[in-house]
């Protein structure tokens, strides 16, 4: 069965992407195709990026970077819950991705955005920067709307649709995801 992440990619306090994250564990849970964990970057609290060598050489240095790679090396894909912050991602996720380079390799990642247009161009950039990181990216996305998809910005109101994007998501990862399992196989 192949293992999941859903990544939390907002670090402020008072933020969205928590809300976000859990309702898509929620649906990914009523699932039985794949095993899910969620990971929450406000609670993983990586610094900047304080290694001395590249992450392609895997020389880590530091004891938070070595867990991370740890965490991310036992995953086969990834479901980014991300916001727009000024048109791209949030620098706390940037960052994590920064950190490791092989543990991303051969996977697969979706997206889950949202903010005022969707968070759809803080994906664009995500996706160039995971196809440096050899991740492959599903096509369907989820798009959430500030205004049409919440309440008060912090009250998630998704409707059924939203659902069935989101499982077309965890459709396509899964798919993909079997698909690169024999890169990934020592």
């Amino acid at each position: 069965m192949l293992k999941i992440a859903v990544i939390i990619g907002s670090t402020r306090p008072n933020r969205v992407g928590e809300i976000v994250g859990k309702w898509v564990m929620e649906v990914a849970n009523k699932r039985s195709d794949a095993a899910f964990t969620l990971i929450d970057l406000a609670e993983v609290g990586l610094p900047l990026l304080d290694e001395g060598a590249p992450p392609a050489v895997a020389q880590y240095a530091q004891q938070h970077t070595k867990d991370w790679a740890a965490t991310i090396a036992g995953f086969d894909a990834f479901v980014f819950v991300t916001p727009e912050y000024n048109h791209s991602v949030p620098a706390g996720l940037k960052n994590a991705l920064d950190f490791l380079y092989a543990e991303w390799n051969n996977k697969v990642a979706g997206f889950v955005s949202y903010g005022a247009a969707g968070g759809i161009r803080a994906v664009e950039h995500l996706r160039l920067a995971l196809a440096e990181l050899q991740v492959a990216t599903v096509r369907a996305q989820v798009a959430l709307d500030s205004y049409a998809d919440f309440e008060n910005y912090y009250v998630l109101k998704p409707s059924p649709r939203r659902e069935e994007a989101l499982n077309t998501v965890l459709d396509q990862v899964i798919a993909w995801g079997g698909a690169l399992k024999p890169l990934r196989t020592p």
